[in-house]
């Protein structure tokens, strides 16, 4: 256990003034519950990302026997732990770590963490989390010194994943370090920062999904928004009573932002944006370490919004392997699959009653009112995510219709919905490339949305090769190899006749969504464009959703 400043108070202190700078929370200061109608229920519900309908009958997908991990400079409480936890509290962490160790009571508990924590796992009937029965692992970075304290992030991040047996399936980022802190000369968010690279790295070899508070801006908190293998969540706020709209705050980073509006803008180096799926974050009702109720807003409370959804997909796959549905493999507890399900099934546009919109549930606009289809993502072939908005709104029913159908590889025809987890050889070889052929016609007029994602290679330089990260030790990024997809008719095999396609160079992500301009048989293919590293295969996950002609 890394050493700890001689007095607690001191200690406590310390906690509270740089949490001031590291919360991705409300840009205003968390307020008393005093304001009719703000719910965490909502945000949940079907004006949010309608989680609650899969909490009941039939479905029954509450997040049982998940674990799930929260990283943050705090912790929450733990009843039978620390003095400030009621026996009522509806929070209820399945264990609390300080570093790589297990905490000690008392130490590090955070309100922010416990918010943060509240919004994944409460039990509170009136104020329900997204997974209220997934097993939280909650790791507290504690008091930092001063410069860069990503060595201890990191060392923090991988015991979290390293509970539940090394079974931890999303671990939730709602907080970061600002480029003002990294110890390289000159620093960009290139994705070589060390939390960064530790990330992407503990992302493939520990098997679990990172979900990032998405706040890049001016004076921001970004790194390590520029990771490559997990998700970053913007926030959104309610128009109507339904989260359909961006939140203005998004456009910079609290809390600094007030006092830094002349800074240069942080965002990613090259046209690779940062932003994949947006989450309610606006006026949330969260709860604090002794079980009172707050409101707040942020990136922070949008991020677990996506990680306790997770949870709930993650019950589907394993329940589904376990009953042996056919067509469910257990590779559906890949991270690089339920980043491209819940990427896929994001809302975009509301459809209007038939379908041809795939049955989304809401229209998600940015700051000038504009929603997917007037964006640079919808027009050009190179774009695969919004700036603002990246694939469209979080909506846990959705994912579980996408996910549901189960895996079909291109050895088969492909329902209208689905996904699949493969992997390509180098390009030159004759499986460099898949070809996934609709069953069915599809429908003239319709939406095909298709989403491709896979990861960048990050190899820890284990200096005493204990197979594990200590402080002190670096990664090495190998790159990322370049894949595309292609949405073309059926008997087509010249990509310069496809339809449309998703071939960005920068990005681990490829999305489609684009109108079939008439009935009739098409297919997705994939393919291995340029290699980076000499990897022999190259894993990826694809999900797809179209609509079959009548």
């Amino acid at each position: 256990m890394a050493k700890r400043v001689s007095s607690m108070a001191q200690d406590q202190r310390l906690l509270s003034l740089l949490k001031t700078f590291l919360w991705l929370g409300g840009v205003g200061s968390l307020v008393p519950l005093a304001l009719p109608g703000l719910a965490l229920s909502e945000s949940v519900g079907p004006q949010g990302i309608d989680a609650r309908r899969l909490h009941a009958a039939p479905y029954g997908l509450t997040g049982e026997k998940i674990a799930i991990g929260q990283v943050e400079i705090g912790r929450p409480s733990q009843f039978g732990i620390d003095k400030v936890a009621p026996v009522t509290l509806p929070v209820n962490v399945r264990r609390v770590l300080l570093l790589d160790s297990w905490a000690l009571a008392n130490e590090y508990v955070d309100g922010h963490a416990a918010n943060v924590a509240s919004v994944m796992i409460s039990q509170d009937k009136l104020h329900t989390g997204v997974a209220p029965e997934a097993l939280l692992y909650s790791g507290a970075v504690g008091p930092l010194a001063e410069g860069t304290a990503q060595p201890e992030e990191c060392l923090a991040s991988q015991a979290v994943a390293l509970q539940n047996g090394g079974d931890v399936r999303a671990i939730n980022f709602s907080f970061g370090e600002p480029l003002g802190r990294d110890p390289r000369p000159n620093p960009v968010l290139d994705g070589n920062a060390l939390l960064t690279q530790c990330i992407d790295w503990s992302a493939r070899v520990h098997s679990t999904l990172y979900v990032i508070a998405g706040n890049q801006g001016r004076g921001g908190i970004p790194i390590p928004t520029d990771n490559f293998n997990g998700i970053n969540v913007a926030y959104s706020r309610q128009v109507n009573g339904e989260f359909n709209k961006i939140d203005y705050s998004n456009l910079g980073s609290e809390p600094a932002a007030a006092t830094q509006q002349g800074a240069a803008v942080e965002s990613n180096v090259g046209p690779r944006r940062s932003i994949s799926l947006v989450a309610p974050g606006s006026n949330i009702e969260l709860i604090d370490p002794d079980g009172q109720v707050r409101v707040s807003s942020g990136t922070s409370f949008a991020s677990p919004h996506v990680t306790g959804t997770i949870a709930l997909m993650q019950q589907l796959v394993d329940r589904q392997f376990r009953a042996g549905a056919p067509n469910w493999p257990l590779e559906g507890r890949q991270p690089m699959v339920m980043k491209a399900v819940l990427l896929n099934s994001a809302d975009k546009v509301k459809d209007a009653g038939d379908g041809l919109r795939l049955g989304m549930s809401r229209t998600l606009v940015d700051d000038a009112n504009q929603s997917w289809l007037e964006s640079d993502a919808y027009r050009d072939r190179a774009i695969p995510l919004h700036k603002d908005l990246g694939t469209g709104h979080l909506n846990a029913y959705r994912a579980y219709q996408q996910l549901l159908p189960g895996a079909f590889g291109p050895d088969q025809p492909i329902p209208a919905i689905g996904w699949n987890y493969s992997t390509l050889q180098p390009p030159g070889t004759a499986t460099a490339s898949q070809d996934y052929v609709f069953e069915a016609p599809l429908q003239g007029g319709s939406f095909i949305a298709a989403t491709l994602t896979w990861e960048r290679l990050v190899e820890l330089v284990d200096a005493n090769q204990n197979d594990r990260y200590d402080l002190g030790e670096v990664f090495a990024d190998q790159g990322l190899n370049n894949l595309d997809v292609y949405l073309m008719p059926a008997d087509e095999d010249d990509i310069a006749n496809s339809l449309w396609s998703s071939v960005s160079e920068v990005d681990s992500v490829e999305h489609i969504f684009y109108q079939i301009p008439e009935t009739g048989r098409y297919k997705l293919r994939v393919i291995y464009g340029q290699q980076a590293h000499s990897a022999p295969t190259q894993p990826y996950a694809l999900a797809w959703w179209s609509v079959p002609a009548p």
